[in-house]
């Protein structure tokens, strides 16, 4: 009795073969399981050659998302449609008066918006438009319309407790027609000149192009008076994270990214965890002026 009992209990792996075959069956099973798994989460018709994945209309469907998101070749010579104040406060504003970053009034602080709204609506639009202290230039986008930042203007104070109208766009004005050219004249001054009381030469000398130093800028006159107009007022005191004007410690990372690294971030503005840059500063000078601040700033820092 006490022997059918202990042979009832014994393990159905006797030997070291049945051993290895038992797990090598145990991982099996996983690696199956596994397998299934995979295929049924991930199952969908494949597409390529030979399918209708490659037709016009499958991949219409497949890039109509990037197209819509705004990356669609657009027409330069469209009438160009203005943003509105909210729209242009998200693309461009936020980025300071988002987060009140080098002292700007935060949307929707009424207590930093006050003495501000008290200057009055045509001064806030002045400062936003032509920039002031930390503030640069239209926020730093000079593509934006004067219009465009005037309704970022009434959009910000108003969630500040103004109660400011956003404006119109301005009525499109037919030019003047231009007097015509008497019978007997012949190759007339270009309308400037003749406008001007002054009549081209023939013989005036083409302007000499403007001498480029081995980085490609303009000379350093050119970074050194754009700095002192522009740069200054981030740089020069280290405003919104920005390094300031000789502080080596501050410089050696940045210059060590290369000379094409800064034109880039200078030139078309960079946003960071340390702070804010835009677009050339928010002024409208040539890539070669900004690119020669950019040379000047960094000899100042080695």
């Amino acid at each position: 009795m006490s022997d059918a009992n202990h042979t009832e209990h014994q393990s159905f792996i006797r030997t070291p073969k049945q051993l290895i075959a038992a797990v090598a069956g145990f991982f099996l099973v996983i690696v199956i399981g596994i397998i299934l798994l995979v295929s049924f989460v991930t199952n969908q018709r494949v597409t390529g050659a030979g399918s209708e994945g490659q037709n016009a209309e499958a991949v219409a469907a497949r890039v109509r998302p990037v197209a819509e998101e705004g990356f669609a070749l657009k027409d330069v010579n469209a009438p160009k449609v203005l943003q509105n104040g909210q729209a242009v406060y998200t693309a461009v504003c936020a980025a300071c008066h988002g987060t009140g970053a080098a002292g700007a009034p935060k949307l929707g602080d009424n207590g930093a918006w006050s003495p501000r709204i008290a200057q009055g609506y045509d001064t806030l639009v002045q400062h936003a438009v032509n920039g002031i202290r930390a503030m640069p230039a239209k926020g730093g986008n000079p593509d934006l319309d004067d219009v465009e930042v005037a309704r970022a203007v009434a959009y910000m104070a108003n969630q500040g407790g103004a109660k400011f109208k956003e404006p119109e766009a301005p009525a499109a004005t037919a030019a003047p027609a231009t007097a015509a050219a008497p019978a007997g004249a012949t190759n007339p001054a270009p309308a400037p000149l003749a406008q001007a009381g002054l009549q081209p030469t023939a013989s005036a000398p083409a302007a000499a192009p403007a001498t480029a130093n081995a980085s490609g800028s303009t000379d350093t006159g050119a970074g050194k008076a754009l700095y002192g107009s522009t740069c200054v007022a981030c740089h020069g005191a280290g405003i919104a994270g920005a390094p300031k004007f000789g502080d080596k410690a501050a410089w050696a990372p940045r210059i060590a990214q290369g000379a094409n690294v800064l034109y880039e971030h200078a030139l078309k503005g960079f946003q960071g965890k340390g702070g804010v840059m835009p677009p050339k500063g928010g002024s409208s000078a040539p890539d070669a002026d900004v690119k020669s601040a950019v040379d000047y700033m960094a000899s100042a820092a080695k």
